[in-house]
């Protein structure tokens, strides 16, 4: 399913479940530390897809350790998401050549609990999401803004290192399978200018709800 909202630059890899040849680096094993069985399941599963997109690029295998507020650490010239929930796992890889931002992330296609969508919608984002739940209600839209917002997140933490609160971005999204994301968070100084605006997909099927936005690399 991930390919199906990943640009051709991008090479996804994903999983229905916890995949009993999945190894984890000795250095991966140390991080991970004294975690639960569930958790190191998902962790080592992920990060199996994680290896396998990192192979339809070319490249061998290496440790993804959890850096800075836990966002994985890609070798120097890729960038990459990962994403899990429950029955879900996946990863997404690029050379850095290629595209400067990528985020991915998965839902279960289900409504988010009560009290969470007016935590993190912006006015014009709860408007929206209340227009498209009356014209295509077989849509959970609440839930589809909340993973867009957090695969914007994690394309941009990467890339500017800085925080990107639930209010920093306004999600729009469409019918058609795609989102626009316009980030409204100051830039940070760089001498790269991080990306303000995000094109995205998204999908809904079996159960599951994926988001995806990859930004190219500035030529």
């Amino acid at each position: 399913m991930i390919d199906e909202i990943l640009p051709t630059a991008v090479l996804g890899a994903e999983s229905f479940g916890d995949e009993p040849d999945a190894w984890l680096f000795p250095e991966e094993r140390a991080a991970l530390g004294e975690a639960g069985e569930a958790r190191r399941r998902e962790y080592t599963t992920v990060r199996h897809c994680a290896r396998r997109a990192l192979g339809g690029l070319g490249l061998a295998p290496a440790p993804l350790l959890p850096g800075v507020r836990g966002a994985p650490r890609w070798p120097d010239d890729v960038v990459g998401s990962m994403t899990h929930c429950a029955g879900y796992r996946a990863a997404a890889a690029a050379h850095r050549s290629d595209v400067r931002a990528l985020g991915i992330d998965a839902e279960p296609h289900a409504p988010l609990p009560e009290g969470v969508l007016e935590f993190i919608a912006l006015p014009k984002e709860s408007s929206h999401v209340a227009g498209l739940s009356r014209h295509t209600p077989e849509v959970h839209w609440d839930r589809l803004l909340f993973c867009a917002k957090e695969a914007v997140y994690k394309a941009w933490f990467p890339a500017t290192h800085t925080w990107l609160g639930f209010d920093g971005a306004v999600i729009s999204p469409a019918p058609d399978g795609t989102f626009h994301a316009r980030v409204l968070a100051p830039a940070p100084a760089q001498q790269v200018p991080a990306p303000r605006e995000f094109d995205g997909r998204w999908l809904v099927r079996d159960g599951f709800l994926l988001a995806s936005v990859a930004s190219p690399a500035l030529v």
